[in-house]
């Protein structure tokens, strides 16, 4: 009986609320809290015809509210209620913060990150957030208590809930539906910020694109490749691929950029391509886009697991291949050549809490030099300028833009200061990719050389209220897809295999070019002739004698 009474007691102090009204302020409640950037682009989209936002509005609450009270039930409201609260108060964060849309790429680069790199974003106003708009109201779902209504009864009026609700939608749809198509045609990132639909149907496909690829299988791409060119005295024939990380070109002064960013790079006689284009906007996508066969437009996740890469074509003709990795993994793309990760080395001279400086890629290269008895390419993959830590990125020696954010938190620094900070680590890329060029000049009585640079994809600075990247191409600013590309090529090799390099300086500053040129250039600059190359994406075939030399043997 006492046992009774002290339950009946607890019970005093939980208010009773019915499933449906929780599901209402649930859904209220996440619209009006963890929604700020859907509404304002919404609201700005839709200014100039108030009639159609209002019934947007509506629309868009009705939905939400016949999919919340579709998980009305007892044992099921709570949970789904409470995880559809906590997903919604991290993803505003997220969209709030950086502007950054949660989609289905977004997840995938998410998933294959660090802890190091994820750890940078966990700040003490991301838990704060979280607590204060996912955890606490999380709690107060879990204290309420539930009345359910009879099952008959219940489902009849869930039933009638979502029919009305489901009817709201459809005629606040069809009632402005040319002002939505059009608006919808304009602005394709409508609906990519609506919380917590965009972040679970992302997810939720995802996992699926995971499951269907999970076994697929490299078919063999370019299996006729054989090299075509001796470079003078048998010289084995080394490039050095250093393959970047959230470098843009805007802040490249070999582009224009009023900072002197790229002051080594200046005085070593390198080709630099101002006008290139990303294959994606993060490094999950760009990485195994850009060293597949396929161009941006062709190029899919599937594709690029299904078909051989450009390191399996380069293996198919005996070049010897080696990455080293600084970043966050390859993608996919070594799986059947020599890798090795640098971080977990823990090397005191470069690493810290899991992350390395990239000087430890170039500490790597005399060794591996050491090794080379015929033609090779070596990948260097950069941690680079990967945010929002960038003071991180670059030792005390290379803050020579400031005062530069010393924080993960851009809230506690001004515009000013973060620039400086990404300044800082662009002035540091172009010191290692310095470095590596001098190591192949070192050795050029034993080794004829050459080193591309690339960055996989650029950054936003705030331009818009967008930090980071990782945005939808198709909406992607600017920044997150013109990156910094160039080449250094020994004079010997140069000469040797008719490469004019006056010829590509023009060229370079004159044209436009994209990842897709990446994998036919590799090919050119090592002589490796097979059917899968493509002369019109090879950046040097222009500009070398004869033009045609790969594609004829």
């Amino acid at each position: 009986m006492t046992n009774e009474k002290a339950l009946s007691g607890q019970q005093k102090f939980r208010p009773a609320i019915g499933s449906i009204t929780l599901c209402l302020i649930a859904t209220l409640y996440v619209l009006l809290v963890t929604n700020r950037m859907f509404w304002t682009k919404a609201y700005g989209y839709f200014i100039a015809e108030p009639a159609a936002f209002a019934a947007f509005v509506i629309g868009i609450s009705a939905a939400i509210m016949a999919l919340f009270t579709l998980f009305s039930a007892k044992y099921v409201t709570k949970p789904v209620l409470i995880f559809f609260i906590l997903v919604a108060s991290v993803s505003s964060w997220f969209n709030d913060q950086f502007g950054v849309i949660i989609d289905k790429e977004m997840i995938r680069n998410a998933a294959v990150s660090t802890g190091a790199e994820s750890g940078h974003l966990i700040t003490t106003r991301f838990i704060t957030y979280v607590l204060l708009t996912g955890v606490l109201p999380s709690l107060v779902v879990a204290w309420v208590r539930i009345v359910h209504r009879p099952i008959l009864k219940k489902l009849a009026y869930n039933t009638a809930v979502i029919l009305a609700c489901s009817t709201i939608f459809v005629i606040a749809g069809t009632t402005f539906y040319k002002t939505y198509a059009g608006v919808g045609r304009a602005h394709r990132d409508l609906m990519d910020t609506l919380n917590p639909v965009i972040p679970i149907t992302s997810a939720v496909r995802y996992v699926i694109d995971t499951q269907r690829n999970a076994n697929v299988v490299a078919q063999p791409l370019g299996t006729d490749a054989h090299r075509v060119g001796v470079v003078d005295k048998g010289k084995p024939r080394v490039t050095i691929i250093v393959a970047g990380e959230t470098a843009r070109a805007q802040n490249f002064s070999l582009g224009g950029y009023a900072k002197m960013t790229n002051p080594e790079l200046a005085k070593r006689n390198v080709v630099y391509f101002p006008n290139t284009s990303s294959c994606g906007t993060a490094t999950a996508t760009s990485i195994p886009c850009l060293f597949s066969v396929y161009t941006r437009a062709q190029y899919s996740h599937r594709k690029g697991l299904e078909t051989e890469n450009l390191l399996d074509v380069l293996t198919h003709a005996k070049v010897d291949i080696t990455w080293l990795d600084n970043d966050t993994g390859s993608y996919d793309v070594t799986n059947r050549v020599s890798y090795t990760y640098l971080p977990p080395s823990a090397d005191p001279r470069f690493c810290k809490d899991g992350e390395c400086k990239d000087e430890i890629l170039v500490d790597k290269v005399d060794g591996w030099l050491d090794k080379v008895k015929g033609d090779s390419v070596l990948v260097l993959h950069q941690l680079g300028s990967h945010g929002p830590a960038y003071y991180q990125r670059y030792p005390e020696e290379f803050r020579r833009f400031q005062p530069d954010c010393r924080s993960n938190d851009f809230s506690s620094c001004s515009q000013e200061e973060i620039t400086n900070a990404y300044d800082n680590t662009i002035l540091y890329t172009d010191h290692i990719v310095s470095m590596v060029i001098d190591k192949l000049k070192q050795r050029s009585d034993s080794v004829s050389g050459s080193v591309l640079y690339f960055s996989d994809h650029g950054e936003s600075l705030g331009e818009n209220g967008i930090y980071l990247h990782g945005t939808p191409y198709i909406i992607a600013p600017s920044q997150q897809t013109h990156v910094p590309m160039l080449v250094w090529m020994a004079d010997d090799l140069a000469k040797a295999a008719g490469f004019d390099m006056a010829c590509l300086s023009k060229r370079a500053a004159e044209g436009t070019y994209s990842h897709d040129n990446i994998f036919h250039s590799v090919l050119g600059m090592m002589d490796v002739s097979t059917k899968v190359y493509d002369p019109s994406l090879d950046v040097f075939a222009a500009c070398r004698t004869p033009s045609n030399k790969l594609a004829l043997n």
